[in-house]
Order: structure tokens, then C-alpha cells, then sequence
């Protein structure tokens, strides 16, 4: 099993969470994050101040899969989060050695 992990653009969260949806993703835990990549942040001016923000809002997607799905799944993370711009993102694969599905007991494959 693999954990995917996706770090996005909020105003993309939208169109990662119906494409992971429409390919058969049965679950997935989102939260809301703030950090910052090579981009570092950004500079805005508010009432003739600038001044910088140096973490931006992002949103975290977790969703574990079967090893098989794992390439496929990011592969359609990347294609709906993508614009081209800096600051689009980050998606990685960590090994799961053991799952278990607390309302039932199954574990590891079928737990999912």
C-alpha cells in the first residue's frame, strides 16, 4: 500500500478532489496548511503598506491506495492541480506497512 500526499493550490482543491473522484479514489483526509517552496512567498501592499507573506495557504490531500494505483493516482493529481505557475504544488509516495479498517477489523488491502 501507499500513502499519496499532495500539497495544492486551494482554488484547485476542487477540480484534484472530482478527478480523484471520477477515477475511484474511495477516501481521502484534507486539511488546510500553510507553507511556502522555492516561490518563498509573496509581497502585497494593504492601505499603501507592503509587506510580505511568507506562508501561503495551501491544502493537504492524503489518500491511501494499493501499490498498483499509486502512479495512476498521482498522475491525476498533477493533471488537475497543474496551471504552470510556480507554486502549484508538491505530490509524493511514502510506503504503508499496515492499515486496518477500525469499524471491521480487515486489514491492509481490503481495509481500504
Amino acid at each position: 500500500m501507499k500513502l499519496v500526499t499532495a500539497v495544492v493550490r486551494p482554488e484547485n482543491f476542487g477540480a484534484v478532489k472530482d478527478a480523484l473522484e471520477r477515477h475511484g479514489v474511495q477516501g481521502m483526509t484534507v486539511l488546510s496548511v500553510h507553507g511556502y517552496g522555492r516561490q518563498r512567498g509573496h509581497r502585497e501592499v494593504y492601505r499603501g503598506a507592503e509587506y510580505t507573506v511568507d506562508l501561503l495557504e495551501k491544502v493537504r490531500i492524503e489518500t491511501v491506495v494499493t501499490d498498483a494505483e499509486a502512479q495512476d493516482v498521482v498522475s491525476v493529481v498533477v493533471a488537475a492541480a497543474r496551471t504552470g505557475e510556480p507554486g502549484d504544488g508538491k505530490v509524493w509516495v511514502t510506503h504503508v506497512e499496515h492499515a486496518v479498517r477500525v469499524s471491521t477489523g480487515e486489514r491492509d488491502d481490503a481495509a481500504l
